[in-house]
């Protein structure tokens, strides 16, 4: 049978993500959450079971957060009324990082700044599946993206997709802490402009 909640476990996620960034993984302990909540031990082992199912729900819970806007982003370039081409919806995806540092500061800080291997060590199988999920939401970003700019969803073709939403973002924002830099958006704009520009190379 499922765990009866007794408390809104966002409340619990809000501290455990507050805990990580600010001190560091081993910082989010059931009692230091208990501690910022003012929710008891018990009732977070009710929700969560382990402190590494609240570790991975914390993570989930960004991951979630992100990928939803940055799938948003994509539909309103690809499907909005400002209806804009395939280029442009990549740039975008790009740019998700950004927007998510403006409207989640904590989740951004959680899932761009912190190896998530760092924060959850081991995790229970449920868990595991649904992080592997989470992966698969981004691949199947990518093979969109590529049909729509190439009509191809080829690995070659999806590498490239990658190059653009997870190395040149890496590069240019997260490894320099760069997300508030106008310049660092335009450079990264243009530099997946440029690889697109040269696009996928042929097929095996």
């Amino acid at each position: 049978m499922p765990r009866p909640r007794t408390h809104d476990p966002d409340i619990v996620l809000d501290a455990a993500e507050s805990l990580a960034v600010q001190s560091g993984p081993a910082a989010v302990t059931t009692r230091a959450v208990a501690a910022a909540t003012g929710v008891s031990n018990g009732a977070i082992y009710h929700t969560f079971g382990s402190r590494s199912e609240l570790l991975g729900r914390t993570w989930l819970r960004a991951a979630h957060r992100f990928l939803a806007l940055q799938s948003a982003l994509v539909d309103g370039a690809l499907d909005g009324p400002d209806r804009q081409d395939g280029v442009d919806a990549v740039v975008a995806a790009a740019e998700a990082p950004v927007v998510f540092a403006e409207k989640f500061p904590t989740s951004s800080r959680l899932l761009l700044t912190i190896e998530r291997d760092e924060l959850l060590g081991e995790v229970p199988d449920d868990i595991a599946t649904e992080l592997a999920d989470t992966d698969k939401v981004l691949v199947e970003l990518m093979i969109r993206l590529s049909r729509h700019l190439w009509d191809r969803g080829d690995g070659r073709a999806v590498d490239v997709l990658n190059l653009c939403l997870v190395d040149l973002p890496t590069a240019i924002l997260l490894r320099r802490k760069r997300f508030t830099n106008p310049l660092a958006r335009e450079q990264l704009s243009a530099a997946v402009r440029a690889v697109l520009a040269l696009g996928p190379p042929p097929r095996q």
